[in-house]
């Protein structure tokens, strides 16, 4: 199929397409210009693309597709919806990128809100064969507290407890994102579904929504939420990961607590008084029955 059949080509550049927006920036902090000014709207080569990404595609230069920004800031502002709803819920999100790239950013991103993350290699069956990988994460936590203990330095040889200090390494490279995850979290969220594709096979398997990054060059229905934009360049990739955790904070502030059982005076009054009457009628002395003569 030729791509001049299917690609949708406007006449507006990205640049008018931005400022011909009465509002730039929505309810959720969303700029067209910031997307802009971060590349979010570069695509990949025309030769490279995904045509279920058609709807999603302004225009073509210089061998490169072009994405609609527009269309960017309205499934980012439902993605984020989705993540806010999660987060309120009290639901983990497990945020998902092996890319070189954004490893860092992640695990930032993740410590900071206390959601669980994948920034190593993903290993089949993280999400559906979760039993196997919840044993080994006990495992990993049992020698890490005997370590601290001392109690592998007193029962093993100095060679032995080195042997175990690097196997406690190798494990935490793998599996320290995860420790406090629960067997099905409430969303994952990818940054490149194509790089990390087995992450979004196993979610859609068990059900889980996925929300991700969709270039040009990827289906975007492999996500529920899927969010049309550039995911190789830092400057988007970091504005994006902005948004995310503004998104995660305000739910977790909307999460409702338990409220405190208060008790009103006058309850605590009659609550005193019954007592203090109970408490008189038990010590009060009973009349002392005179002896029948006989």
């Amino acid at each position: 199929m030729a791509v001049a059949n299917v690609d949708p080509v406007r006449s507006k550049s990205p640049k008018a397409t931005a400022g011909s927006q009465s509002t730039n920036r929505t309810s959720n902090g969303i700029d067209i210009k910031e997307l802009l000014e971060a590349g979010a709207h570069f695509g990949h080569q025309t030769s490279r693309w995904h045509p279920k990404m058609a709807p999603y595609i302004h225009s073509k230069r210089d061998g490169s597709h072009i994405i609609d920004l527009t269309k960017t800031v309205e499934a980012l502002h439902h993605a984020l919806e989705f993540l806010v709803k999660t987060a309120s819920e009290g639901k983990q999100i497990l945020l998902v990128s092996t890319k070189r790239q954004a490893k860092e950013k992640v695990k930032e991103l993740a410590e900071a809100t206390g959601m669980p993350y994948v920034t190593q290699r993903w290993l089949g069956g993280m999400l559906t064969n979760y039993n196997t990988i919840s044993g080994r994460i006990k495992y990993l936590v049992d020698l890490e507290n005997k370590m601290i203990s001392g109690e592998l330095e007193n029962r093993y040889s100095k060679l032995e407890v080195q042997r175990f200090a690097e196997q406690i390494e190798v494990m935490n490279h793998l599996y320290s994102g995860i420790k406090e995850m629960p067997a099905k979290p409430g969303a994952v969220f990818v940054l490149d579904m194509l790089h990390d594709i087995i992450a979004v096979k196993e979610a859609r398997k068990l059900g889980i929504p996925v929300v991700g990054l969709s270039d040009t060059n990827v289906d975007p229905s492999l996500a529920d939420y899927p969010i049309p934009c550039n995911d190789d360049a830092t400057k988007t990739i970091n504005l994006v990961l902005s948004y995310v955790q503004q998104a995660i904070e305000e739910g977790k502030s909307k999460i409702k607590r338990p409220a405190a059982v208060t008790v009103r005076p006058s309850e605590k009054t009659q609550s005193t008084a019954k007592k203090s009457t109970i408490k008189e009628q038990a010590i009060e002395p009973k009349d002392e029955v005179e002896p029948v003569k006989i």
